[in-house]
């Protein structure tokens, strides 16, 4: 009875900011020196990364993708006979078509395991690694929904108008704000849904906008972030969303995090501003 081959995997990863630590999985080689094997598989498309990172250069890392899948093709098609040998492993394939630098694409450390079918244990793997993350940051309310009672308060106190978009730029981050003021230093709001489906993907959110603090801090321009963030449905997740307040008020530049419950405070805040600006 056949036991399977031994396998080696490699994770490919997106790196979106170096200082700020923000990767995310893209992709994954695989090498079955038993079966003669060695495969990759990359995203298809990249919408849970774009709402991760807004500024991200979408055809760059498309056309890095697929080259990386074109690559590892080559590869299989030139060097078939090293396919089998024992001593080769996925991380020497993949960095024979991507070597380690310092661009966006970095591979992870390798991976082993058996396997009766390769191309089968690929896809599991893939599906595991990379794709099982896009159901975890589906959203039962997105940030839209956490701002709509912001809105409906600022418009019955007629100050919504005052609330402008606005891009805050550093020289290592990028940032649209949608609703801003200025009063010396720009004033910024941002609503962010915890309203997600696993833990995993609370953490990763509050990262990212951790990150984004981090990125910012060296803009030129002044800035006073605040954010209103809405809990998860689910009550097991609650811990996670408490955390995940607590890196977001950790972060750079000091933040200010309102629960949605204090959506009424965060208002009498802005136009008790807004009104000992325009008294001035």
């Amino acid at each position: 009875m056949n036991s399977g081959q031994t396998y080696t995997y490699v994770l490919l990863r997106y790196r979106h900011d170096p200082l700020a630590g923000e990767i995310a999985n893209v992709g994954v080689v695989m090498h079955c020196a038993g079966e003669g094997f060695l495969g990759a598989k990359t995203r298809r498309t990249i919408g849970r990364l774009s709402k991760m990172f807004p500024d991200i250069e979408k055809a760059d890392l498309v056309s890095g993708l697929h080259a990386i899948e074109r690559g590892i093709s080559r590869v299989r098609d030139r060097d078939l006979p090293g396919l089998f040998a024992p001593s080769r492993d996925a991380a020497a394939f993949a960095r024979a078509v991507l070597p380690d630098d310092d661009s966006s694409l970095i591979w992870g450390d390798m991976g082993s395991g058996i396997t009766r079918d390769p191309a089968t244990t690929m896809d599991k793997l893939y599906a595991r690694f990379v794709a099982q993350y896009d159901e975890a940051t589906r959203s039962g309310r997105d940030d839209a929904a956490v701002w709509q009672p912001v809105r409906e308060r600022l418009v019955a106190r007629n100050l919504a108008d005052r609330l402008v978009p606005r891009t805050i730029v550093s020289p290592i981050d990028r940032v649209e704000f949608e609703h801003t003021w200025k009063n010396g230093a720009w004033h910024c709001y941002q609503p962010l849904s915890f309203d997600l489906a696993s833990a995993d993907g609370i953490r990763e959110k509050a990262a990212r906008w951790s990150g984004h603090m981090t990125g910012l801090s060296r803009a030129a321009e002044q800035i006073r972030p605040n954010f209103i963030v809405g809990a998860p449905s689910d009550p097991a997740l609650n811990a996670d969303y408490r955390r995940a307040i607590d890196l977001l008020r950790a972060s750079a530049l000091d933040p200010q995090v309102f629960d949605e419950t204090e959506v009424d405070v965060m208002i009498d805040q802005i136009e008790d501003k807004i009104a000992t600006h325009d008294a001035v």
